[in-house]
């Protein structure tokens, strides 16, 4: 289990460092992407700052244990742009183009499921497991 959660964590991480890299520095073929999906030049760094700080949610352990369930907010916008790159290239007339993302939604759900005890946070506070005291009921 352990062996599918890191290489499916590596690619989507590597995937989603790549085109946020790509989209942070405005690369020629990433704004050519863009403009060809409808997007203005300004959504490339809001989602190229996105995957980059859900790539880190996704890899490094210290930074979901900072911010509560910043991991899983992670898988959670990472599946929402999967799902809407595929959307928005099946509605510029890519055609079969527009399936290549959900290969990347494949490893993310492989990774989500696989995701190993020792990196996932059961953040469960004791104000709400804890039975209420006898003057609260």
């Amino acid at each position: 289990m352990r062996l599918w959660y890191w290489v499916t964590t590596a690619w989507v991480v590597g995937i989603m460092t790549i085109t946020g890299g790509l989209s942070v520095a405005h690369a020629k073929t990433m704004m050519e992407g863009f403009a060809h999906l409808g997007y203005p030049a300004y959504f490339a760094n809001l989602l190229g700052v996105a995957k980059l700080l859900g790539a880190c949610a996704l890899l490094v352990p210290g930074f979901a244990r900072i911010f509560a369930r910043t991991r899983e907010w992670a898988y959670a916008g990472f599946a929402i742009v999967i799902v809407s790159a595929s959307y928005s290239h099946l509605f510029s007339g890519d055609g079969l183009k527009s399936l290549e993302p959900l290969a990347t939604l494949a490893a993310l759900a492989v990774s989500y499921w696989t995701l190993p005890a020792d990196r996932s946070l059961n953040f469960y506070s004791a104000r709400f497991d804890a039975p209420l005291p006898p003057e609260a009921r």
